[in-house]
């Protein structure tokens, strides 16, 4: 059973930088995509950050430049450092596992949502909670 579960999150004041880590595990396949996506209450949801399994990252153009994602495979987390932080990055924020062949998180016109959840295998954690003071 695929298990992801984010913390590092806190509150922060704008310019400021905040790493957030996602400890996985249950993940037996090789094929895989990791990434972060953020929401708030009462808006969409948005792909900010992933990679895939042969290292390649991608990003949203809200985050480009400002976050990296990168991964511990030896210790199984994900991390996504954010710099410049902004007001607007204010969210809860979530790591997410997408297995389909076909998936969108990783994808070279950036992270999208619109395929996480479409097979059981994918899975997302309980978030952690980001605030950015102006």
């Amino acid at each position: 059973q695929v298990q992801l579960a984010e913390s590092g999150g806190g509150a922060v004041e704008s310019g400021g930088s905040l790493k957030l880590s996602c400890t996985v595990s249950g993940i037996t396949y090789r094929k895989k995509c990791l990434g972060w996506f953020r929401q708030v209450t009462g808006q969409e949801r948005e792909a900010v950050a992933s990679v895939d399994s042969d290292g390649k990252t991608y990003y949203s153009d809200s985050v480009k430049g400002r976050f990296t994602i990168s991964q511990d495979s030896a210790r199984n987390i994900l991390h996504l450092q954010m710099n410049r932080l902004k007001p607007e990055d204010a969210a809860m924020y979530y790591c997410a596992a997408e297995f389909s062949l076909e998936g969108r998180l990783c994808s070279d016109n950036g992270p999208s949502l619109e395929t996480l959840g479409l097979i059981p295998l994918d899975t997302w954690g309980q978030g952690t909670l980001v605030t950015v003071s102006s």
